[in-house]
Formats: C-alpha cells, structure tokens, sequence
C-alpha cells in the first residue's frame, strides 16, 4: 500500500465492544452499520481513509480453531462523527457451489440494533494527507468509496481545497452512499462528482443519476481534470485497481501522488517492480557466515537471496510470482500466517494476534538468516 503519511498513523490499542446503534440499507448489496463504544471511554478518534479490524464469530469450521474470522471494515462516515459507521457490501457465492463470504453475510443477515460486536483500530496509514494545499481527486469502484466518503467530509470543511469525487459502479441499484456525496458537494464551491455506471438501468437513463456509461476512461479524466498538481487516491477491486493506477501512470501522474488502498500484491500495480533474484530450492540448512541469505518457499520451490529490496517476506513472495493470502498488510488481520519450518524472523510490526509455535506473519516480518517457509 502506498500512502502520503508515516506508518504512526496504524494504532492500536486492543478489541473492544461496538454496539450497533443503526442498521441502514445503503443499495441492494451494501448495508451501513452504526457503531459506537459500549464504554465512553473506549471511543478512539479516527483518520478519514481508515478502517476497523472487527472479530467476526463464525462456525468453527469456517474459521479454523479460533471460531473467528478478522476482517477490515472502512470507516465511512465524517471523522468528526461521535460514531463509526461501517458500509459493507454483502459477498454473495461466485459460481454455484461457492460459499458466500462468511463474514459480510454474517453482519448482513444476522447483526441487527443492539447486538454488540468487538472491534479493534482505527487503523491504517491510507489517509487523507491534510498538510497538503494540493487538489484531491478520489476515485473508487463498488464498495471501494467508503474510505472515500470519509475523506470526502473532511476536504468540504476545507475552504480552500478542491476536490473531486469519481466513483464507478454497475448501475443505481448498487450505487451506495450517492445521495450523501450528492449532498456534500452542493456544501461548498469547489466540489464536484462524476458517477460512472457500467450498465445504467433505464430508470438511471430516465433520471439522469450518472454522468457516463462504461468505464472511467482517459478521455473521461481528461475532461474532468484541468492540467494541475493532483494528489489522487485510489479505492476499489483489482481490476478497477489496475485499470486506473495504470491510466494515470501514463497520462504522466508520479507514483508518489497516488495512494491506494489495494488488497493484492502491489505488483499487480507495478507490474515492472523488480524482482529479487533467485535459486534452485535448496534442502534447508543453515547458511554459514558470510554467505547470502536465502527464503526458501518450500511449497513453490522456490528460493530467493534475501538483500533486503523487499519490506517483507510477503513482499519477498509476491516479487517471485506467489500470490500467499492477505488482507491487511500490517500485522492486524492473521490472513498471511503461514508455517516457519526452520529458521527464524524479526517482526517490525508486532502481530495483533497471538502466533503459535512454529507460524509466521509474512506481511510484518524480515528474516533472521536464511529461512524455510511452507509457502
């Protein structure tokens, strides 16, 4: 992830009780939930652009010994809010036979006014950067513009700064939160937002609720943004991901003007990111003084001479073509716990969760000399 601001702003400080204080239906897939402390005095105020880490209670065989999943929400609401507000979309099955996310489908059909959740954060670093004097442009597909909403509340109490609002969705039935953003750039001048509906309805076409049909295209930004010094930020699923990260790059947006928050391996983004050489698999051993130290992905076989280009042993993974599950990328959720088989790791960013002997979190760790993962 690629963020204007220093990892200080990840905080955390434990799992605490969130009441559900209103359940609002956003569109026909999203479902907004209102949350604030069962205690005062556990209220932590948040960055427009960051998320929750909620415990979701699931069937054990879902979610292993735990009988828990962890999953990041965005918070979507003003950060002056005295509340949090979640917008999640309901992850149906892909094909016949899959199983719907066990999570989203949790809080969706089961969460109602009064039921208590535990949650831990606000975390994350993809914020907006409110130093800058910079205009902002948010762009977001799906149920990627709920961090966007949040940063959006914060840029109209900014005279000064201009700011505009791109989503992209499938048509008006799904389209969340529009009214609200609708509202929000009448509040000031220098606001503006462009919807673009893949698949309109004919109600969308009869009521005018889009801006353009399709995909965000380049002649679309071109239109919408004046030559200027933008800082963009970027929200939504792979493809939409890739698609734009890769627009922008080319109409000559630096790398450091764009922030994202992506769940996939930052080499899709950067398809050229060099990769760290490589080794026949080896039999693990301990690599004697002075020679490289390697990561051995026992699974893949794979081996890779750790020189330290990587932030990680994710990082180190994904530059070798593997593609290990992931979610947070800072040591919150436990979606990369893989299986140390010999060697041993130093963690710049402690784990959330207790680790039992013999794992690993890939996202936050470094090696301590050459390593043997079951990746």
């Amino acid at each position: 992830m690629n963020a204007f601001t220093a990892r200080d702003t990840i905080a955390r400080s434990g799992f605490r009780d969130l009441k559900v204080v209103a359940k609002v239906r956003e569109s026909a897939i999203i479902t907004s939930f209102h949350v604030e402390p069962v205690n005062p005095q556990d209220w932590r105020d948040f960055q427009p652009g960051q998320f929750l880490v909620f415990r979701i209670p699931v069937a054990r065989e879902a979610a292993g010994e735990r009988g828990y999943v962890l999953r990041n929400y965005s918070v979507s609401c003003s950060p002056d809010s005295t509340r949090y507000r979640i917008s999640v979309k309901r992850e149906a099955a892909l094909a016949p036979g899959l199983p719907d996310g066990v999570s989203s489908c949790f809080l969706h059909d089961r969460i109602e006014v009064g039921d208590v959740l535990q949650a831990e954060g606000p975390c994350g670093d993809f914020v907006l950067d409110k130093g800058s004097n910079r205009p902002v442009v948010l762009l977001s597909g799906g149920v990627g513009l709920t961090p966007m909403v949040s940063m959006l509340h914060a840029l109209a109490s900014m005279p000064d700064r201009r700011a505009v609002f791109i989503h992209a969705c499938e048509n008006g039935d799904v389209h969340a939160l529009r009214d609200e953003v609708t509202g929000l750039i009448t509040t000031r001048p220098g606001l503006t937002a462009h919807y673009c509906y893949r698949s309109p309805s004919e109600r969308d076409r009869a009521e005018q609720s889009f801006h353009s049909e399709g995909m965000i295209s380049r002649d679309v930004l071109q239109r919408l943004l004046p030559i200027d010094d933008y800082d963009f930020y970027l929200c939504g699923p792979p493809p939409f991901m890739q698609a734009i990260y890769a627009m922008l790059r080319e109409l000559g947006v630096p790398k450091h003007r764009i922030a994202y928050e992506f769940f996939g391996p930052a080499t899709v983004l950067e398809p050229d990111a060099v990769r760290a050489p490589t080794v026949p698999a080896q039999p693990a051993r301990t690599e004697p003084a002075g020679q490289a130290t390697t990561v051995e992905f026992r699974k893949s076989g794979l081996t890779a001479v750790w020189d330290g280009s990587a932030a990680s042993l994710l990082d180190l993974a994904e530059n070798q073509g593997l593609l290990p599950e992931f979610s947070c990328r800072a040591g919150i959720c436990g979606t990369c716990k893989s299986r140390l088989i010999s060697g041993d790791v130093a963690y710049f960013e402690e784990p959330l969760d207790e680790l039992g002997a013999g794992e690993v979190l890939l996202c936050c760790s470094k090696p301590r000399g050459s390593v043997v993962l079951d990746v």
